[in-house]
């Protein structure tokens, strides 16, 4: 408040011709560049332009920045599926992706912002010398860092087709690795249990193998189909049916005896077999969840290769980067002469004081050797203001201290004055004298 009423103060006693009035949109701009709203009023449209352009910038780094972050939010923290099966959008994720990206391209706003408005103005002319350079090295780190981490996420949605394609390829290869890994697995396990399964089965084989050949014998003798034998239910057909019924006899007992065996057998290997098909279905869900943002950056870089994407980040950098270089690139215009005037007001109104003094350098020679005695100016700061109060202060206690000195001497005086018209008061007698 008080910086603007002292511009207010100062614009009121300038005689610049006042320009037409800018527009809301223009003031906003001069705002995302952290530019002076009162002093660019004053200043030529060359300066308006300049500023506006520089705020345009950085308000658009932080849209870009906001549909990155945005982007990069939901890719990693939506539903995993097949590569390009993916119709629907989670709501969900797609309202808290939204927020995250606002919050993130607020926050790579400001920090444009104070890049640049924390940015000095150069020498004032156009040519960016190896100091200016250097003391921006900061900045420009800044703001590569800034750019990288816009760029990457919209060069994964740039090339989101092919990164589909490929993606769903290695999808189908890794699930087909899962599988034979996990049919390697379960085959393992019924081996064993159809080892166990088969010697039963076997066993029982054989018996009923001996019953189909005793029914066979029985059946040809009834039917008189047997060599050197009559048809009819003789004592042959009866003894052959008796052996027919002790075979199924043994085939009972065996069944009896192994039906437990049997039973746990069949079990064992119908739950091996439903496990593997459960351990399947989840290889299909691993193998959809290579679908993060790291996977799609590596097939990114993959498929764009290393010349396109270095391209697509140095086109981010240069956005990025472009508000730095220009403002030292920059020529010193009447805004910058004001934007100095009003702050020496601002200090010389508040009692600060600049000051400088020479003091003897480091000694170099010249080209014929002769000695030369180099001085830098030492600049310091002098705060006018705060030494008068501290000033103050101190004369003020000093006198406080006075007053209370004089108070307690006077109080002195006074007791021995007392004492002296009245001795008795502070005599006190010794008990003992009063007792002998």
């Amino acid at each position: 408040m008080e910086h603007n009423q002292t511009t207010k103060d100062h614009l009121a006693h300038t005689q610049y011709n006042q320009i037409e009035k800018t527009g809301s949109i223009t003031r906003f701009l001069w705002q995302c560049a952290g530019a002076d709203r009162q002093i660019l009023e004053n200043c030529t449209y060359a300066d308006h332009v300049k500023y506006a352009c520089l705020g345009g910038i950085v308000l658009a780094t932080g849209i870009l920045a906001a549909l990155s972050g945005g982007y990069a939010f939901y890719t990693i923290f939506q539903p995993k599926g097949n590569a390009i099966d993916k119709e629907s959008i989670d709501v969900f994720t797609l309202v808290i992706s939204l927020l995250f990206g606002v919050f993130w391209g607020l926050i790579i706003f400001n920090l444009d912002r104070f890049i640049i408005s924390s940015t000095g103005k150069g020498d004032g002319t156009d040519a960016i010398t190896l100091g200016e350079f250097w003391n921006a090295i900061p900045r420009l780190l800044m703001g590569s860092i800034i750019a990288l981490t816009i760029s990457k996420p919209v060069e994964i949605r740039m090339f989101k087709t092919e990164i589909d394609a490929k993606l769903y390829e290695k999808q189908l290869e890794l699930q087909k690795e899962f599988e034979k890994r996990t049919t390697a697995n379960f085959e393992e396990r019924l081996k064993v249990v159809e080892t166990d399964l088969g010697k039963i089965v076997i066993d029982r084989q054989k018996i009923v193998d001996r019953l189909k050949v005793a029914e066979q014998a029985y059946t040809d003798n009834l039917m008189g189909k047997a060599n050197g034998i009559g048809a009819g239910n003789g004592p042959l057909s009866k003894a052959l049916k008796g052996q027919l019924d002790a075979i199924n006899e043994e085939l009972n007992r065996f069944d009896k005896s192994n039906a437990d065996k049997l039973n746990e057998a069949e079990k064992k290997r119908k739950g091996i077999l439903a496990e593997k098909e459960t351990a399947l279905m989840q290889n299909i869900t691993v193998a959809n969840g290579l679908d993060g943002l790291l996977e799609r950056l590596k097939l990114a870089h993959e498929i764009a290769g290393f010349t396109i994407s270095l391209f697509i980040t140095l086109l981010f950098m240069s956005i990025e980067l472009a508000p730095i270089f220009f403002k030292l690139m920059m020529i010193k215009s009447p805004y910058d002469y004001l934007d100095e005037n009003h702050k020496a007001i601002i200090i010389a109104r508040h009692g600060v004081q600049k000051k400088g003094q020479l003091i003897p350098g480091s000694e170099v020679r010249d080209s014929n050797g002769k000695l030369i005695n180099r001085a830098a100016e030492l600049e310091y700061d002098v705060y006018l203001l705060a030494d008068k109060i501290l000033e103050e202060k101190i004369k003020l206690l000093e006198s406080e201290l006075k007053i209370k000195q004089h108070i307690i001497e006077r109080h002195i005086d006074k007791k021995k004055t007392d004492i002296d018209a009245h001795p008795d008061k502070y005599i006190q007698s010794d008990p003992s004298d009063s007792n002998a």
